[in-house]
């Protein structure tokens, strides 16, 4: 099977620059003879910095790109000439991304906005030069200060749709067909379970213009927050999501319990999305008869609730209208206004690579350049080491 380009996982490593020394030159001027230091600084090593684009919707152009390098500051030179800073590294993401430490899964930051810029390592500072150091009892400093490391780390980001409306529910619900009737999304339809192997976006119209964004998250099934089925590769879709739709087909043996299984689930995955509005939908309505909703509807949960069919296009308007009403509730809207997201740290870190296939350490090249001494306290650096003492 060919692989998907929808990429939501990468793993890559990154380094800034190291800052540049500084210079201990001495000036040497005609008809000067006591010119004193002059040295300048070393230039700053450059960032790596993480932008939102909402041009992009994968992480394929990371999976490629596992090394991402910043440049190294440049040295001081003489007559106070400074050196030039390094070249920051810009890495383009999709709006949503957040970003975790491959090494002990902390969670680092999250770019959720176009253009929104966020430094993930800073680059050294340049190194002071021999000007700096100068004293009314020590006018001729040797020494200058060296530019500080680079910084390297290793990172797992992770792509979170960002959509109003999350679909979830488990396999042949009735998910993709109903993304496929409220929107102009195309996904692949089928009468087996997981039809539907990566997350699709649609928007659905609404009265005067208005619309919404739904996601229709690959099927779950029990266990999967435990890494069983697609496990944990797809429930982090549904961390952004304003409303998750449950939806429960009317065939199902228990309705109530299936919901239970599919509330625990997520439960276990993440505790705060209980802070959500959950709307439940019976699929497959059609057929069902008036008697029988009635009574199925005795022993529904305590929550929104309506039966619909994407067959026959029953109870699909009204379903709209329920989720634009929770969705311009008060309670959703001041909840929409503050970041409710809490990303927990990765626990399962080393099952987690393993099952998006990020577990092997990715090789690290070794800066040639690097010089260790650069990295004492204070470098003694004699530019001109024929000049007499002054």
């Amino acid at each position: 099977m060919a692989e998907s380009n929808f990429v939501d996982y990468v793993k890559i490593y990154c380094r800034s620059g190291k800052g540049g020394r500084g210079s201990a030159h001495m000036r040497r001027t005609k008809y000067i003879p006591n010119g004193g230091p002059d040295g300048g600084d070393g230039g700053r090593g450059g960032h790596v910095i993480l932008r939102g684009n909402r041009n992009y919707w994968t992480l394929l152009h990371l999976r490629y790109q596992r090394h991402v390098f910043a440049g190294n500051g440049g040295n001081g030179g003489p007559n106070r000439c400074f050196g030039k800073d390094g070249d920051d590294v810009y890495v383009e993401v999709p709006c949503g991304t957040v970003v975790y430490d491959a090494e002990n899964g902390d969670y680092i930051c999250d770019v959720t906005e176009h253009g929104q810029e966020v430094v993930l390592l800073k680059g050294g500072r340049g190194g002071l030069g021999n000007w700096h150091f100068k004293t009314p009892t020590r006018q001729a400093p040797r020494f200058a200060q060296p530019g500080e490391p680079m910084l390297e780390r290793t990172v797992i980001m992770e792509l979170k749709l960002l959509a109003d409306v999350g679909l979830v529910g488990f396999p042949n619900a009735g998910k993709s067909t109903l993304l496929s009737k409220l929107s102009a999304a195309k996904p692949k339809i089928a009468d087996y379970p997981f039809t539907t192997l990566e997350p699709n976006l649609g928007i659905v119209p609404y009265h005067d213009g208005k619309s919404f964004v739904m996601a229709d998250i690959p099927g779950i099934i029990e266990g999967a927050s435990e890494g069983r089925g697609l496990g944990l590769r797809f429930l982090r879709h549904i961390e952004r999501n304003s409303i998750l739709l449950f939806m429960v087909p009317a065939d199902a043996d228990d309705i109530t319990a299936e919901y239970g299984i599919l509330m625990n689930e997520i439960t276990n995955f993440n505790p705060d999305l209980l802070d959500k509005h959950r709307v439940l939908a019976i699929t497959k309505s059609d057929m069902l008869d008036t008697e029988l909703m009635d009574e199925i509807e005795k022993s529904l949960p305590d929550v929104p609730h309506i039966f619909i069919s994407s067959f026959t296009g029953l109870g699909l308007q009204q379903l709209k209208d329920m989720l634009w009403r929770e969705l311009n509730e008060e309670s959703n809207k001041l909840a929409s206004s503050i970041e409710t997201v809490v990303h927990r740290n990765k626990a399962r870190l080393a099952e987690e690579l393993r099952a998006e296939g990020e577990d092997m350490d990715i090789a690290m090249p070794v800066d040639e350049d690097m010089d260790d001494e650069e990295y004492f306290d204070y470098e003694y650096i004699d530019d001109d080491p024929t000049e007499d003492d002054d």
